[in-house]
């Protein structure tokens, strides 16, 4: 009996330990959230004071990127990797739209995360958090893709509606509830239910994802109030404001529970905003929900518009309040990020980003990395011969920004610092820039084995990239 106790002991006190060293870990996605959509980037219109206060307990990371729309960007934040090793890309399969009509045929898109990826869950959950999610997966739901299955302790997947939603599993909640504040009720009573051990909890919102639905009474708070620089929509503003008293409610719960000292709280969105497209004369209505600007185009685009996200990151103690990080930051960082800051194990695949650590306790540090890069080998559409865009890769270094279109060869460069909404194409004025990043490109898109899309020759199977982990 006395052997059996102090073996016990001998496993109890390390962990004991360890918990007391590592902080609870909370990630908030908003879904199709512009750069702009927050009054602590910008707006003047859309009201997020609980989001404003975060930023103000943390630090704005003002040039991060993830993909240019949502399944690909879950996919990276979950695997820590590209979609050239993962093959998801997009959203659906590659006959979603009309690239018959191209001279390029797409590479064929994965649609569900490889089983043979560890997620941040499982790593986390092998450090002794208790893992939760509560909301949107979109990187395969069913059997063993369902995020219950991969990592998470709790796992509700929703989607599509933001009210009469469905959920899997299935959940009674009561008539005409907002999905928003479904998912933060989930959210909060996680919380309580695990504060005596570290925890990382994942809130993926719908909103403020499309249909355009909100709570009436928040719709007629926006409804006499001036728009200003392309801001204007009052359901719209009435779903930001919903995400908004998720992220306050959260905070809340964090204080009641005495756990807001020793959290890590992310906010973060999936992809650039839904706005953008009539000024890239690709939306004949003239009408946009949002606007991205000074950015350029939005959701759907490899222009800053589509790919720059707001991302915000509190951590007491660590992060300076009110802090700003502008070094170039990627989706792929995230999951090596957490990695660190729970002390959990590497997984099984090789990771693609770097920890952000050294950034969010020094906002003037460097990362080992010159570039960070995309690659989309697909056409993403917005009506009969309108084009969000066509594949493309893209690299980054500092200020300068090269984007290479696939169809034809033809580069476009930007100082970003200089030209933020990518006006002014440099590539002709200044070659030996372009080249100098093109041939960073090349040298990435052969690390990562990037596969490209093929000439369009009917009947020809596009090429598939699945690979396996660590290669």
């Amino acid at each position: 009996m006395r052997s059996i106790l102090l073996g016990v002991l001998a496993w109890l006190i390390p962990a004991m330990a360890l918990g007391a060293t590592q902080p609870n870990i909370v990630f908030i996605l908003a879904d199709d959230l512009g750069y702009t959509d927050l009054g602590c980037f910008g707006s003047g219109y859309y009201e997020t004071p609980n989001i404003d206060k975060l930023a103000g307990q943390g630090a704005k990371l003002t040039c991060h990127h993830h993909c240019q729309n949502c399944t690909p960007t879950r996919a990276a934040l979950m695997s820590g990797q590209v979609g050239a090793r993962t093959g998801v890309y997009t959203v659906g399969g590659i006959d979603r739209f009309d690239w018959q009509s191209r001279p390029l045929r797409p590479v064929e898109n994965v649609t569900q995360l490889p089983l043979d990826r560890d997620t941040i869950a499982q790593q986390l959950k092998k450090a002794g958090y208790a893992t939760g999610m509560f909301g949107k997966w979109h990187i395969g739901q069913n059997g063993p893709y369902h995020p219950g299955k991969r990592g998470f302790d709790e796992a509700v997947v929703t989607m599509g509606k933001h009210f009469n939603f469905e959920t899997s599993p299935p959940m009674d909640y009561p008539k005409g509830q907002y999905l928003a504040d479904f998912l933060t009720d989930k959210a909060v009573d996680f919380i309580g239910r695990n504060k005596a051990k570290p925890f990382f909890l994942y809130l993926p919102h719908f909103g403020v994802h499309s249909p355009h639905d909100a709570k009436p009474e928040l719709v007629a708070k926006f409804k006499n109030k001036k728009p200003v620089g392309g801001h204007g929509n009052p359901v719209y503003a009435a779903m930001i404001a919903s995400v908004d008293e998720s992220v306050g409610r959260v905070m809340r719960a964090l204080q009641d529970h005495q756990l807001a000292d020793n959290t890590v709280l992310v906010f973060a969105s999936d992809n650039g905003g839904v706005g953008g497209y009539v000024r890239e004369g690709i939306k004949a209505d003239g009408k946009d929900i949002t606007d991205n600007a000074p950015l350029r185009s939005g959701k759907g685009s490899l222009y800053e518009g589509g790919t720059r996200v707001p991302l915000i990151v509190s951590w007491p103690g660590v992060v300076k309040a009110g802090g700003s990080v502008s070094v170039p930051t990627i989706h792929v960082d995230v999951y090596p990020t957490l990695l660190e800051i729970a002390k959990a194990p590497k997984p099984r695949q090789v990771l693609d980003g770097q920890s952000l650590v050294p950034l969010l306790r020094d906002s003037e540090a460097k990362l080992a990395r010159e570039a960070i890069y995309q690659h989309f080998p697909g056409y993403l559409g917005s009506g009969p011969g309108k084009w969000r865009t066509t594949p493309v890769s893209t690299v980054q270094a500092g200020d300068w920004k090269l984007m290479e279109f696939l169809e034809d060869g033809h580069l476009e460069l930007y100082n970003l610092g200089d030209d933020l909404g990518e006006s002014r194409n440099l590539a002709g004025a200044m070659p030996e820039k372009a080249a100098e990043l093109r041939l960073k490109l090349l040298a990435w898109r052969k690390e990562v084995k990037a596969p490209m899309p093929g000439k369009n020759q009917a009947g020809k199977p596009g090429q598939k990239r699945n690979i396996a982990p660590g290669k």
